[in-house]
């Protein structure tokens, strides 16, 4: 049984960064045949083709280079359109309209095309030409007050988190596009709004804030809706290593009580109910860390879990590449990329009977598909070919 489930569908690939590349990625590991629109003026940085951060986010896509500002590159373009089932891009909303490639153009070219347009606020309204990065629409929505440790400190998340969310949306969209093609033949053009993307995931705390009038505070490692204590992140032994615990009911509690040995203030009334070990959760931290902090994180969440205390390992991205289950599924895979040699890439977490990850290939190199996509494809003889690469409208 062939798994290539999206086998069969070609995407223009006008994304860079993140959450636009996530989505064609997502959709090239699943079969469909992703064409990467890049060019030698802006495959710099983090769009460089021999980083590690563009091949992560790359991997399973052609590349071709197309210099957008001549007038021939945008007529290949719309030829390129024609053959093509999906275009995404995720510029801000100026671009493609100054090209002369909205929509409405490519529409007139194909009449059932997909295009899906990823930008920050969307394509209209008084912020739509604002860009920015995921942690500026963390900030933006809220996010990063709300996962700050206090109303004093924000920090927010780590990483992107945006960046991932408007990818997965962008990708289910499309899918959806298809579908709803496939049943009536119709186009579709899809406005995805990153901020907007980011807002939907705080729909409770906006009806607690209209509906309940309360004030929404931040809580950092502690729960607004599990009432448990201990509860929270703990040092333990080793540089920047940690764990995190939470402790449900009295019998977990005398369990965890047993596995300290029963020290003097685990038998204080403050900590006697669940209710009061809520009420003094600072200070059973402090008591809980002077014994995390002698073991390792890995020894800690092992006597935990053998207790039936819920417990993790905070993990690095070294612990991950080592994580058992992980190595068990074979989540990671190796990838052989023609400059960079070996690659080590993750696995969809998407499984079939069969093997998905047959004939994965590393993220392209710049240009390596113009001779098949230019030739075999658009049908331009050599000469045609060399003469564009020449211009400097192929480079």
């Amino acid at each position: 049984m062939d798994q290539k489930v999206l086998k069969g569908l070609r995407i223009l690939d006008f994304t860079w960064v993140l959450a636009g590349p996530y989505a064609t990625r997502i959709l090239g590991d699943f079969g469909a045949e992703v064409i990467k629109i890049q060019s030698k003026k802006t495959a710099k940085g983090a769009e460089s083709n021999l980083t590690g951060y563009f091949n992560h986010w790359n991997r399973n896509k052609r590349s071709i280079t197309l210099d957008m500002n001549y007038p021939e590159a945008r007529e290949i373009f719309l030829k390129l359109i024609k053959i093509s089932d999906v275009v995404i891009e995720n510029f801000s909303p100026r671009v493609m309209s100054n090209w002369g490639l909205d929509y409405e153009r490519l529409k007139g070219v194909r009449s059932d095309l997909i295009m899906v347009s990823v930008s920050t606020m969307g394509q209209d309204g008084t912020w739509k030409d604002y860009v920015a990065y995921g942690p500026t629409l963390h900030a933006l929505s809220g996010l990063t007050y709300l996962t700050s440790y206090n109303k004093d400190s924000p920090m927010g998340l780590g990483y992107a988190y945006a960046d991932f969310i408007s990818g997965l949306y962008a990708a289910f969209a499309t899918l959806s596009a298809l579908e709803y093609r496939e049943k009536t033949g119709q186009s579709q053009y899809i406005d995805l709004s990153e901020y907007e993307a980011i807002c939907t995931l705080l729909g409770p705390t906006f009806l607690d804030i209209s509906q309940n009038h309360k004030q929404v505070l931040p809580y950092g490692n502690r729960s607004n809706y599990l009432s448990a204590a201990p509860y929270g992140c703990y040092k333990c032994l080793g540089t920047d290593r940690w764990c995190v615990i939470a402790v449900f009911n009295g019998e977990e509690w005398q369990s965890l009580c047993h596995i300290l040995g029963h020290p003097d203030w685990t038998k204080d009334e403050k900590f006697s109910t669940l209710s009061k070990r809520q009420e003094n959760a600072e200070e059973l931290d402090g008591l809980l860390t002077h014994w995390t902090i002698q073991h390792p994180p890995e020894e800690v969440v092992d006597l935990l879990q053998e207790a039936g205390i819920s417990a993790g390992v905070v993990q690095s991205a070294e612990d991950l590449a080592r994580d058992p289950q992980l190595l068990a599924r074979d989540f990671f895979i190796q990838l052989e990329h023609p400059t960079i040699g070996r690659t080590i890439s993750d696995r969809s977490p998407i499984r079939f009977a069969d093997d998905l990850t047959v004939g994965w290939k590393a993220g392209p190199v710049l240009g390596e598909d113009n001779r098949y996509v230019f030739i075999e494809l658009l049908g331009l003889t050599e000469g045609e070919f060399s003469s564009l690469i020449e211009k400097g409208v192929i480079g």
